[in-house]
């Protein structure tokens, strides 16, 4: 079977597909029994609403650049399955990812035909791969909320919590105290969490102390600091704190490769968290710093290179397309902004969108397909009901959208304008295939 062959069995198993949510970890304790999985080597656990795919880079380059072979599993993907599982920053090939699928399909006969979610059967074979692989570190970026994932059938050695914000509330809840106490089912009695929220729900904090985890809070226990307008290096350094041993360190670094206020807070809880293990898997300076400068994330505020400029984000809640809002103001001045959006019927659209009222001129709205997909009939007039501003085109899909945006900024008078692409994966996917079939 080949990797697609693979993928559509994967598809098959599950009534409603790819998109198919099923939170409980009963299914895949029983497969992971039957593959006789044991974990080999220290494990990170990243879990919130926005940030962990960042916090998980940052991470994955960090022990990369220690000397460690290290696996990451994160999710979605955006043009291919293999950018899911990645060993040494490099996605895994086909053949490794096909062996594993047969090895989990076996086991999950053996367990009576479990009826395993794609996301499930996906983690089971990620960890397949790095046990073939031989990794000495592993980088688990948790699938939806935190308590019922797959991913928390693995026993971390370190928990991180990025945010918690509005989202999934269909599955985790109404509100962020909800949120908070799902997202904080990944932390474990005795091993070290962190949470880099600034205000963490108190459910959050009440679950940690009701099992006994050593918490370690942003701004208490760590942190960062920008150094003020009148210091020579408040452009080009920040500085990392952290307490450790009854004192506090603090290290200058450079800004991370990553783009936006935002990264700090990403890297910072990166950093603590390799503090925290530091007796299992030690990493220096001399990692460090290569390590935060080189990474690099598609879709998260990536800029694309030349004119007009092209910001991809897949930001699809409110708070992320808050961040996404002031990320765009801090860029300079720009003539207009076109903006490429397709988003999932399950996300509070009207409030995630309101950040850009009055900031976008053109809106290319796209339909998603599947049964979350939303179409861009709605889209349009969610814009126009929400009082937004802006002309608004409809179009098919994310690439026709991209590409009516392409075509309406070529020539010398558009030149200062930028094209914005966001709202899902989906459309991030989208925008990028349409960039990489532009013409000459």
């Amino acid at each position: 079977m080949t990797l697609s062959d693979w993928l559509a069995h994967l598809e098959g198993l599950h009534p409603k597909g790819q998109a198919g949510i099923e939170l409980g970890l009963d299914r895949i304790r029983l497969v992971k029994a039957a593959l006789d999985q044991r974990q080999h080597c220290p494990v990170i656990t990243v879990g919130g609403t926005n940030g962990k795919g960042s916090t998980c880079a940052y991470l994955e380059n960090i022990i990369r650049h220690a000397g460690y072979r290290v696996g990451c599993y994160t999710s979605p993907h955006i043009l291919a399955y293999n950018e899911r599982v990645r060993i040494d920053g490099q996605p895994v090939a086909d053949d490794a990812l096909c062996a594993a699928f047969a090895r989990v399909e076996a086991a999950r006969q053996a367990a009576g035909q479990i009826s395993l979610t794609y996301f499930e059967f996906g983690t089971l074979a990620a960890w397949e791969v790095f046990a073939a692989a031989g990794v000495e570190a592993a980088v688990l970026e948790v699938g939806l909320g935190g308590r019922l994932d797959a991913v928390n059938a693995y026993e971390p050695d370190v928990a991180i919590v990025t945010t918690v914000a509005l989202d999934h509330t269909d599955w985790l809840g109404p509100d962020r105290e909800s949120i908070g106490f799902e997202k904080a089912g990944i932390f474990r009695t005795g091993k070290p969490a962190l949470c880099a929220d600034p205000q963490p729900p108190q459910r959050l904090l009440d679950h940690a102390a009701n099992i006994g985890v050593d918490l370690r809070l942003i701004g208490r226990d760590f942190g960062f600091e920008r150094p003020g307008a009148e210091v020579a290096e408040s452009r080009l350094q920040w500085r990392w704190w952290c307490r450790s041993g009854g004192q506090v360190m603090r290290r200058a670094l450079a800004y991370p490769g990553l783009r936006g206020p935002t990264q700090l807070y990403n890297a910072a809880v990166a950093l603590a968290a390799l503090e925290a293990i530091a007796d299992k898997l030690p990493v220096t300076m001399q990692a460090i710093r290569p390590g935060l400068i080189e990474t690099e994330l598609t879709g998260r505020f990536q800029v694309v290179p030349g004119r007009p400029a092209i910001v991809l984000d897949v930001g699809h809640n409110p708070q992320a397309i808050s961040v996404l809002a002031g990320n765009l103001s801090n860029m300079g001045f720009f003539n207009r902004t076109h903006a490429v959006v397709g988003m999932l019927a399950d996300k509070d659209i009207a409030g995630a969108l309101q950040a850009l009222k009055d900031r976008v001129d053109y809106w290319y709205v796209a339909t998603l397909g599947g049964p979350r997909g939303t179409s861009a009939e709605t889209l349009e007039g969610i814009i126009r009901d929400s009082g937004l501003g802006g002309e608004v085109f409809c179009h098919p899909t994310p690439q026709a959208a991209m590409r009516a945006a392409i075509q309406a900024t070529q020539g010398q008078a558009a030149e200062s304008d930028r094209i914005l692409a966001f709202g899902s994966f989906y459309t991030v996917a989208g925008a990028l295939e349409a960039l990489r079939k532009k013409p000459a």
